[in-house]
């Protein structure tokens, strides 16, 4: 093992703050979320942050293996901000980490960084030029994309003694490249042989129009100003060997699908296009003007990139979120000793947060269910006819809402009301309708008996007026069931 920060013991001692002005964001040694493990927390939101530790030596990158790993978590998500580590080059004697900030000379910079239209895993070779003697930025091409979650995980770059790189996110490969391919950096690191001439110009005879009027072209006698400006020709004959089927534009055959393509990540590869050389329309055509090609100034053969010795590790970057942690920054010179810190570190954390996402998913799910259980039991409260039970109803929803956990009880106890507030109200009207003609059948049978017997029916006056209590007792009755 080369280097390795698990952060365990406060950063104070061996991790440098910057002290310039721009760099106001908190570093804070915090657990992750979840877990006993420490780790390095940017602890501010939409700020710049700054730190750096130097080594005790530098470490040399030439003619061997070298992986950087480290763990990175977005405890509170990433919408705009990096997460990436710069691998400091040797600085100058006046130098001091007090004075670290975005323009100190890096040899690699690595990690993750997402922000509007950005989403990738860095990797940036700062590479001399032997003949120019400037450093130049070369860009990994076609990065892996970051992952959009609040787990840790782990990014690790192999650099191979073969000009090889290989990009791995949580212990899978992701992206495989050459130092010296000029397909796989932008700029290349080995520039072209060859660039145009800045002294070229164009010549004063050059012809880059597509199309030209036809010279010898003549007005007709009969021709009609006010006639459409194009007409099919009536006498025109297909030329011989003419293509029907032929199309305008042909797949380039000489592009052929990246190795790094991923069909699921980037889609089905398609050939780029270029013009059809059989349905060419103007011999005279000489293309668009470019300079001539002249030898490259610049050029130079590598057979092995010159990288920099990394004297020193720092994070400068600036970011909306807080609550990122970095952790476990490790640098080794052999693939399988960092292959079991991340089998130590990093999985054990990783799946423990896995299982406590699904759990937390699960939870959402739930509430969500609980929400619409209330919203539907609110909505039967409101029913007219149990106006009587509003009130008892809202209370023990509330109650509820207060304790998810007696959903179902609510839920169960509701039911009960509502079903013995139906069975009220059908029983109940039926109970009514019996009485009401159990009445109109007594009455009926009093007015016959009346006009059979006389007043001798009736008997004495006071049984009479009994008689009369009852008839406009009934007749109340029927008038307050037709109001009801």
């Amino acid at each position: 093992m080369i280097f390795y920060e698990p952060f365990d013991e406060s950063f104070e001692k061996s991790w440098t703050v910057s002290e310039k002005e721009d760099y106001k964001g908190t570093w804070k040694h915090s657990k992750s979320e979840g877990h006993e493990d420490f780790g390095l927390l940017v602890a501010d939101k939409a700020r710049k942050h700054s730190i750096v530790k130097e080594l005790d030596e530098p470490i040399d990158l030439k003619d061997r293996t070298i992986v950087l790993q480290y763990e990175s978590r977005f405890q509170n998500g990433l919408e705009c901000g990096g997460a990436y580590l710069k691998y400091l080059r040797p600085q100058e004697a006046e130098w001091t980490p007090k004075d670290f900030n975005n323009e100190s000379p890096y040899s690699i910079m690595f990690g993750p960084d997402k922000c509007g239209s950005t989403n990738k895993v860095h990797f940036i070779l700062n590479h001399k030029n032997p003949k120019t003697g400037e450093y130049v930025e070369h860009h990994l091409k076609y990065p892996p994309s970051v992952p959009y979650d609040k787990l840790t995980h782990v990014y690790t770059a192999v650099i191979g003694p073969n000009n090889d790189l290989r990009i791995l996110v949580d212990g899978e490969e992701k992206k495989k490249a050459n130092f010296l391919s000029g397909d796989d950096f932008d700029p290349a690191i080995v520039p072209p042989k060859t660039i145009p001439d800045p002294d070229d110009r164009k010549p004063i005879d050059w012809d880059d129009r597509a199309k030209i009027p036809d010279p010898d072209a003549v007005k007709p006698d009969d021709w009609d100003e006010d006639a459409p400006v194009e007409i099919e020709d009536v006498e025109a004959v297909k030329p011989e060997g003419w293509l029907d089927d032929e199309p305008e534009e042909i797949e380039d055959p000489e592009a052929s699908k990246p190795e790094d393509w991923d069909e699921e990540e980037d889609g089905e590869w398609e050939a780029p296009k270029i013009d059809n050389p059989k349905c060419a329309t103007t011999p005279g055509y000489k293309g668009i003007w470019k300079p001539q090609q002249i030898p490259n100034p610049s050029y130079f053969e590598l057979e092995k990139p010159d990288f920099e010795p990394i004297a020193a590790i720092g994070i400068e970057i600036w970011t909306m979120q807080d609550g990122i942690l970095f952790d476990n920054i490790l640098i080794v010179d052999d693939e399988k000793v960092a292959e079991a810190y991340r089998e130590k570190t990093w999985k054990p954390k990783y799946e423990r947060e896995k299982e406590n996402d699904k759990v937390q998913d699960t939870s959402s799910v739930v509430s969500s269910f609980q929400k619409k259980i209330f919203d539907i039991l609110y909505w039967v409260a409101d029913i007219p006819f149990l106006g009587a039970y509003k009130s008892s109803i809202i209370d023990v929803i509330e109650k509820g809402e207060k304790q998810p956990n007696l959903t179902i009880g609510i839920l169960v106890s509701v039911t009960v009301v509502l079903t013995s507030a139906i069975l009220k109200l059908v029983f109940g009207q039926k109970k009514a309708a019996v009485t009401t003609a159990s009445s109109k059948a007594a009455s009926s049978s009093n007015d016959a008996s009346t006009d059979e017997k006389g007043d001798t029916m009736a008997g004495s006056s006071s049984e009479k007026e009994e008689v009369k209590e009852e008839d406009t007792t009934a007749a109340k009755l029927r008038k307050s069931r037709r109001e009801t």
